[in-house]
């Protein structure tokens, strides 16, 4: 079920009301949110439902026996049993046709020839998503720093509809909480709500989808096709959707969250503002960064050890982090690619504090020439991101190189401006959207519908045709 559409609006339309109706109740609550969230998870294919109840159900028990064991070899034993399960069925559906392909193609390449069995699986949506919200319970249950919740409301945390598919990755200490007290419909933020909605469906509609039919898919799918100013503004542009379709989603997420009455964490924080390789990575998927920091880099050694196993634990984190958003050598490139962006800027760090420089943040021109590097930087990463293969990767950039004497095809005064907006608006200072939300607020109920039914008709009128999914419901 996507957000942007009609069939969505019908299940919230009914699900928003029931939801207040039952929440001075909560074991109620409880049985109905689960039912609408498998309801909406189950829309695309029923069958995964068994997928997400079996790790449930499979968490669960080994949360509560960690909780219970007080050995300390026994919990480390239990919990290697859950990451191996977890890992398992991700492996299984996501990952095990890729490795045997390659693994294939490796020895085909050494003039052996095998023939492995493929399972030929279609990837569960969300089932990235749903996997490291279900290790990072486990896990802190492990630690210390949550206590097992029951069975029903771990159930409600990781089927949640708002985020189940695509994110934000919420752990359990910050959501299951919110589930112990009924909420307040008189606290709701309600004008934050809605513009968050009204953002992420304008992101999404107007600004992802449109970038994708006028000019990325072609660029993309036949990079020799085009010219040099096709190819680079091809990669602008796919910058902008990319940031878009996701920032889109979790926007719609958060929003239709608050409206239920529960907060969801930060995802994005303006990204193509960011100075520098480590910044970008503060502000981009902030949930997933958050995760990959707290349940690998750290638990690696961090930057404690010295810097060797700190550029090591970099890559680490980065590779895998690569190979989490798809399985497949130009999403392992990408992280790659990262990888040494972050090993280079802290091996930079490094070598000038052992000079005695010190490392002022910049201001004014030096700023500037940092935002313009990352973003570039980023930009040349999304094409490896992007690419069906790293091949295709090479021949746009190719393209971008050598493709100077050959006129524009697809770009548009629409694509230019559709690109301003989306670097333009990351620019705009916060306060500016908050006085927006807060004048939004001030207004009268029917003055606020007016609005937002005049967003809405905005929305529809300059998006095209017919939604395509969100890019990370295939991750």
């Amino acid at each position: 079920m996507l957000f942007p559409t009609a069939t969505f609006a019908i299940f919230f339309l009914l699900v928003l009301p029931l939801n207040w109706l039952l929440m001075p109740d909560p074991p109620r609550w409880r049985i109905f949110m689960l039912v609408a969230s498998y309801v909406f998870y189950g829309w695309w294919d029923w069958r995964f439902c068994f997928l997400l109840a079996a790790s449930t159900l499979v968490n669960q028990v080994f949360a509560v026996a960690l909780h219970r064991t007080a050995g300390r070899r026994s919990r480390k034993l239990l919990l290697l049993a859950d990451v191996v399960f977890n890992l398992g069925v991700l492996g299984a559906f996501k990952y095990y046709d890729f490795f045997a392909t390659s693994f294939q193609n490796s020895l085909s390449d050494a003039g052996l020839h095998v023939s492995p069995m493929l399972l030929g699986a279609v990837l569960p949506v969300g089932i990235s998503f749903f996997t490291f919200m279900a290790l990072s319970y486990v896990i802190d249950v492990y630690r210390g720093d949550f206590t097992p919740t029951s069975l029903m409301k771990f159930a409600v945390y990781l089927s949640f509809f708002p985020h189940v598919v695509a994110g934000p990755i919420v752990r359990a200490r910050e959501l299951i909480p919110q589930f112990r007290t009924p909420r307040d419909p008189r606290r709701i933020d309600a004008s934050r709500a809605f513009f968050l909605i009204a953002s992420g469906l304008f992101l999404k509609v107007v600004i992802a989808t449109y970038l994708a039919d006028a000019i990325v898919d072609d660029v993309f799918g036949t990079p020799e096709r085009y010219g040099a100013v096709d190819a680079l503004v091809g990669v602008y542009a796919y910058a902008v959707q990319i940031f878009a379709d996701f920032c889109g989603y979790t926007n719609i997420a958060i929003g239709v969250a608050l409206l239920l009455g529960f907060q969801f964490p930060q995802n994005f924080d303006n990204p193509y503002t960011a100075t520098s390789p480590r910044d970008f990575w503060r502000r981009w998927h902030i949930t997933l960064s958050r995760w990959l920091r707290d349940y690998l880099y750290i638990p690696l050694g961090g930057n404690r050890k010295g810097d060797l196993v700190t550029y090591r634990n970099l890559m680490i984190v980065m590779l895998l982090g690569g190979l989490w958003h798809g399985a497949g050598w130009p999403f392992v490139f990408w992280g790659g690619l990262w990888g040494v962006a972050l090993v280079g800027e802290h091996w930079w760090d490094t070598r000038r504090r052992a000079r005695g420089e010190e490392l002022p943040a910049p201001t004014g021109l030096g700023r500037a020439w940092r935002r313009v590097a990352t973003f570039n930087l980023a930009c040349l990463g999304w094409v490896f991101f992007r690419a069906e293969s790293i091949g295709d990767a090479f021949t746009l950039l190719g393209r971008i190189v050598t493709g100077w004497g050959e006129a524009p095809q697809l770009v548009t005064v629409g694509v230019l401006l559709a690109i301003a907006v989306g670097i333009g608006g990351q620019y705009v200072p916060t306060d500016v959207f908050g006085r927006l939300m807060a004048s939004f607020s001030r207004l009268s109920p029917v003055a606020q519908g007016a609005c937002l039914a005049l967003g809405l008709t905005v929305v529809g009128a300059l998006g095209p045709e017919g939604v395509a999914p969100f890019i990370y419901y295939r991750f």
